[in-house]
């Protein structure tokens, strides 16, 4: 028979168990959301020249399938969306140069899109971008 000591550790330890795949479970729903409304806003906004898998143009306008450029730095993403971007960026060892437009995007649209996009197209990001994570960035730029 086990004594009192071991069964209160062995409930606190199961409680912290069954605790984190619910975390887990509630942190990959919000991503799960989040992605389908970046789809949405890919779709309207990215597409165009980054193509329906991400694979960009050619010597054109990068990609953002299996990026290098894209999973390096999730502040300078969020930048590049508010801003745009203009000068020679290498994506996977390629150089391009070309304009990108500031997207007018809110925070919270920002986040979805780079949340899709960040586990699409071949990529898996380390942490999910938040509207919070994006308005601190928009701050900072001001």
């Amino acid at each position: 028979m086990m004594n009192t000591k071991k069964l209160t550790l062995l409930a606190a330890f199961c409680g912290i168990f069954l605790a984190s795949f619910s975390f887990k479970a509630d942190q990959s729903d919000a991503l799960k959301k989040s992605m389908e409304a970046g789809k949405t806003t890919y779709n309207q906004v990215c597409m165009a020249c980054h193509l329906d898998k991400g694979q960009g143009i050619a010597n054109v306008f990068p990609p953002l399938a299996e990026s290098d450029y894209l999973m390096k730095d999730v502040e300078r993403n969020i930048e590049n969306l508010i801003n745009g971007l203009q000068g020679e960026i290498t994506v996977n060892g390629k150089k391009y140069n070309q304009v990108m437009p500031a997207t007018g995007l809110d925070d919270a649209d920002i986040a979805n899109v780079l949340n899709y996009v960040m586990n699409s197209f071949g990529n898996k990001a380390e942490k999910m971008v938040t509207k919070e994570q994006v308005a601190k960035v928009r701050a900072d730029l001001k």
